[in-house]
């Protein structure tokens, strides 16, 4: 008979309830976390014994939102929860960085953590909530994990941290930012801010650490009563091994690591693996031994580069801790583009390529919390040959997805308002080369390729990538990292910002967590490098261009009174369809009668322009208009004259002199110019054609006349 455990706390003004024993007893732990009414479900699994030829540890995690969880059934054909969207993806990637690093040194047996969302209450997210079920889940599973953890959303409203805002609060907030971390430290922060200080960033990240410390204490006495007993693990110790390794070819590495060419870096550092292997390798060595070779040669590249780092002050290239690579920014380098950059720091290039779009372009994105429309996409490639390797094409990885949403976070801030811009906003970031932050990299090569667009940013953005070395009390923070020293650092803290401030902060911690004065360090520092990014990006732009590109659609608004919406739009579409195949431009219509007119041509838009404003507007007494007879009869002729409206230009009207035939002045189709003399008792037109110059479409004066 299985026990059934639940521990209730309130949290943020919330009850936050988390239970297990009673569902999906089979696997290691399954814990559901309930926050107000939104559940997440994990379940936990490791197999009993490592994973054998590993030399990394095989841990999966898996965010899956269910339709059912919000009342609802899925789109598409088939009606089932298909692949992963971005935001599962993302959710995904935002559980295992905080986790990832507290599993027990050298645990190599796969691991899988499962989070459902089984119920939505449509008010609380359910990321954090997945993050508070995991870290119970794991803590009850008797795998070897150094938790538990916590985490926290933290939002910044009318100048106040607010704890785990709900859903309807965020578009109210300057900050959206997710906090993970243990009792004594922070591993993993993500936020989206609108241009805020380091100091208030800092405070968010303090105040998520200690206001989820209940969140720790809840998951600890749930593990008091039914925790399993911790399996067996013992960390392999390889010193003897390390210490050989170090004498054979830890001066080999040391110089390899004095070259500052990636490639050429790379090619010195594989001899010193060749010589390592022909040492403690034979040809009877099995796949096991290679893949504990492997691991120690990277434990002694680290102690070589991060013993540098810390005893000089020196790293890798040569630089000190603060000074950022040498930076190239180009513009309007692609001649059919709407807009495109190329960003270049150190070894590290984007290509990135703005395009321009209508609300036809607009993405739809079905979620738990209903259909969402989307007006800026931004799209993030990292190919294999920009790292000089071969490899799979076509498929886009979470680490893709990941980088491509840091971007988007930290640009969306700057972005015009819909009324501003009215276009719908994609940038592509093609990365080329890459020896450090792309992802930053593409952050400053969207900023200048929108600007070269001419979208009219609030500010230009640039994004910097921090990095950390610490060794007991003493630590080093360093600008703008290198591959290497992100793989044989502390931590990846990236940060993007304006000249104002900061509108995106993600970062994440290889060991067990790092200090509010580590954070401030590195906060302060990549201030300095960002406004030197910032500098060098503006001698290639400082703001959007006056004018769109030659290629780039125009598009133009205008209103129209909501009860003649109907009137434009026509039966089943006839008439709008009519106008935009018969002026070419692209044509929509909001319920509020806001009207968006879209080409490349000027004379398509304006031509339906008038064409709307034809079947909209009313015609004015006394204005001149040119029209069409479309209609004679004995006592006049009918023109058509303003849109669709017909008018009576009667028998008297048509001259000066006495006519006796109507036909004997006009004929149908004839282009004649009419006065809107006003209308008579019926509300009908009346129309007059003697009192205007039918040659020029002047009115003729009384002189004239009797003249």
């Amino acid at each position: 008979m299985f026990d059934h455990h639940v521990i209730e706390i309130e949290w943020g003004g919330r009850p936050l309830t988390i239970e297990t024993g009673k569902i999906a007893r089979q696997a290691d732990a399954c814990v559901i976390a309930t926050y107000g009414e939104t559940s997440v479900m994990c379940a936990v699994v490791s197999d009993k014994s490592p994973k054998p030829g590993l030399d990394f540890f095989p841990l999966t995690v898996n965010y899956i939102e269910k339709a059912y969880a919000a009342g609802k059934i899925p789109g598409g054909y088939f009606k089932r929860e298909a692949r992963p969207s971005e935001n599962e993806t993302l959710v995904c990637r935002l559980i295992d960085r905080p986790i990832r690093p507290l599993f027990a040194d050298g645990y190599k047996n796969e691991t899988q953590v499962t989070c459902m969302v089984i119920s939505h209450d449509l008010e609380n997210d359910p990321d954090v909530v997945a993050l508070v079920a995991t870290s119970a889940a794991l803590a009850i599973s008797g795998v070897p994990f150094q938790g538990p953890i916590g985490a926290a959303r933290v939002g910044y409203i009318d100048g106040e941290y607010v704890l785990n805002p709900n859903i309807d609060e965020m578009p109210e907030s300057d900050l959206d930012l997710v906090v993970a971390g243990t009792n004594d430290a922070v591993l993993m922060v993500e936020s989206e801010a609108k241009e805020l200080s380091e100091e208030i960033m800092l405070g968010a990240v303090m105040f998520g650490h200690a206001e989820f410390q209940p969140v720790i204490d809840a998951v600890g006495k749930l593990a008091a009563k039914a925790a399993k007993e911790t399996r067996e693990h013992e960390a392999p110790d390889h010193s003897d091994l390390e210490a050989k390794l170090t004498k054979l070819v830890g001066k080999d590495i040391e110089k390899a690591y004095k070259i500052s060419d990636k490639q050429d870096r790379y090619a010195a550092l594989d001899e010193a693996k060749i010589k390592a292997k022909e040492k403690f390798l034979s040809e009877d060595s099995v796949e096991e031994e290679a893949n504990i070779l492997s691991g120690v040669f990277k434990n002694v590249q680290a102690n070589v580069v991060r013993g540098s780092i810390i005893k000089t002050g020196k790293r890798i290239d040569g630089r000190d801790l603060s000074t950022v690579r040498p930076i190239e920014a180009e513009v309007g380098l692609l001649p059919r583009t709407h807009g495109s950059a190329l960003f270049t720091r150190g070894e590290t290039q984007a290509l990135v390529v703005a395009t321009l779009g209508t609300s036809d372009d607009e993405q739809f994105i079905d979620a738990l919390t209903g259909t969402q429309k989307q007006k800026f996409l931004l799209h993030y490639n990292f190919p294999p040959y920009s790292v000089g390797e071969t490899g799979r094409i076509g498929f886009t990885s979470r680490r893709e997805v990941g980088h491509g949403k840091l971007a988007w976070r930290a640009i969306r801030a700057v972005l015009p308002s819909e009324e501003e811009f009215p276009y719908t906003l994609r940038a592509v970031s093609e990365i080329t080369e890459s020896n450090g932050s792309s992802s930053m990299a593409t952050v400053c090569g969207t900023s200048l390729a929108f600007m070269d667009a001419g979208v009219p940013l609030k500010a230009p953005v640039a994004g910097i990538a921090m990095g950390l070395i610490k060794e007991g009390e003493e630590f080093a923070v360093l600008s703008d990292i290198l591959g290497d020293e992100d793989h044989l650092g502390d931590m990846d803290f990236k940060v993007a910002g304006t000249e104002a401030g900061i509108t995106s902060l993600q970062m994440d911690i290889k060991i067990t967590g790092i200090t509010e004065e580590i954070m401030k360090v590195a906060l302060e520092q990549a201030k300095g490098g960002r406004e030197h990014i910032l500098g060098e990006m503006a001698n290639a732009l400082s703001e959007g261009r006056a004018e769109l590109g030659e290629f780039a659609p125009r598009i133009e608004q205008m209103s129209v009174p909501v009860d003649k919406i109907r009137d434009v739009i026509g039966s089943g579409g006839k008439v709008i369809r009519e106008i935009v195949e018969k002026t070419g431009a692209k044509i929509n219509i909001d319920d509020d009668g806001t009207v968006r007119i879209a080409s490349s041509s000027g004379k398509e838009i304006e031509a339906a322009k008038n064409w709307i404003h034809s079947i909209v507007a009313e015609p004015e007494v006394g204005v001149i208009y040119e029209g069409t007879v479309v209609k004679t009869v004995d006592f006049g002729a009918f023109v058509n004259f303003f849109g669709a409206k017909d008018g009576l230009v009667h028998i008297s009207q048509l001259a000066n002199e006495r006519v006796a035939k109507s036909t004997d002045v006009v004929k149908e189709g004839d282009k004649v110019w009419v006065k809107l003399m006003g209308f008579d008792d019926r509300g009908k037109v009346r129309l007059s054609m003697k009192v205007v110059d039918q040659e020029t479409g002047k009115e003729i004066t009384k002189e004239e006349e009797d003249a």
